[in-house]
């Protein structure tokens, strides 16, 4: 529910927690089911979905808004790379990332391969949630492949159909106790999945655009809600792409976790896994070991953050 007057009608801060971000606005949960409208207090305070805050409220007969004064340190910090190479928080203090991929629209493994590079950089476990499994096109000899090769990596790999309600119980049961982010590329049904696993939220849904075959972007905030079996879960605007921050070569290989297996027979303790003698990662690749094309995003990537971060550290 909304704020209503009451105690903390006062000049007493209050503790909380971001549950709705929309720029320097946010909403701010300081108690259960009692949340509060408020604005950034200061140009250099930024705060984002989860993080955990302390607010000044309004003067009571006032119109003013609560602010919020200052952000505590975070656990965790699930970031980007935008274009211009500057980093931006998505949300804080994350236990999981779920990763949602679709045969339709087709998801990009790179895009995918990204995220879960991402959510390792930030010391979370991630796990790839495969929905619209129920699809005629879910059955593609080349997505299928693509899922298995998560799956061989090591990531855990869960087939759902949200629209049909199809294998929700498993997730449920993974996302209970966690606080999880939804992330993924327009249209692979991350609203009709947050809607599915927290019903109070009921957020808007669009279908494809008929034009382009992509998704349309329904989340325009970025929002916490408490599942009804425990935990929390964060939903996201779509995204068409997404780079993590990274500062130098040897960063990005903590997104492939089969390399890292593999790395300790490398001849060389800081070898990056392209052109070196005696790489225990190029020769699994020669013999079909490993994904070509899990190696061709691993390259993709350090092509990309060495054209985007400001002061990449790159090695060659």
């Amino acid at each position: 529910m909304q704020h209503t007057p009451g105690r903390e009608d006062t000049s007493v801060p209050l503790t909380g927690r971001i549950v709705e971000s929309f720029g320097r606005r946010v909403l701010v949960e300081i108690a259960p089911e009692e949340r509060l409208p408020a604005e950034l207090f200061g140009k250099r305070l930024s705060c984002v979905c989860g993080d955990e805050v302390t607010i000044r409220p309004a003067p009571a007969g006032t119109a003013d808004a609560a602010r919020v004064i200052a952000v505590a340190p975070r656990r965790s910090r699930f970031a980007r790379t935008d274009s211009r190479g500057r980093t931006e928080v998505l949300a804080a203090n994350l236990s999981l990332l779920a990763v949602v991929v679709a045969p339709e629209p087709a998801s990009d493994p790179y895009i995918t391969d990204r995220y879960l590079a991402g959510a390792a950089l930030a010391g979370i476990r991630s796990i790839l949630i495969v929905n619209k499994f129920d699809l005629d096109t879910a059955t593609a000899p080349a997505f299928q492949t693509c899922i298995a090769e998560y799956r061989d990596a090591g990531y855990p790999v869960m087939l759902l159909s949200a629209a049909r309600a199809q294998g929700i119980e498993p997730l449920q049961a993974a996302l209970r106790g966690e606080t999880a982010m939804l992330v993924g590329q327009s249209g692979v049904g991350k609203t009709t999945l947050t809607n599915l696993l927290a019903p109070q939220s009921m957020r808007s849904i669009r279908t494809l655009s008929p034009s382009t075959g992509e998704g349309r972007h329904t989340s325009v905030s970025t929002a916490l809600f408490r599942l009804p079996g425990g935990g929390e879960l964060i939903d996201s605007p779509g995204v068409r792409d997404y780079a993590p921050p990274m500062i130098e070569d040897a960063m990005v290989q903590v997104g492939w976790p089969e390399f890292l297996t593999l790395a300790p027979q490398c001849r060389f303790n800081d070898c990056l896994h392209l052109r070196e003698p005696g790489c225990a990662v190029v020769a699994a690749l020669a013999t079909g070991q490993l994904s070509a094309r899990r190696y061709d995003g691993y390259k993709r990537l350090l092509n990309i953050m060495r054209g985007l971060a400001p002061g990449y550290e790159r090695r060659r």
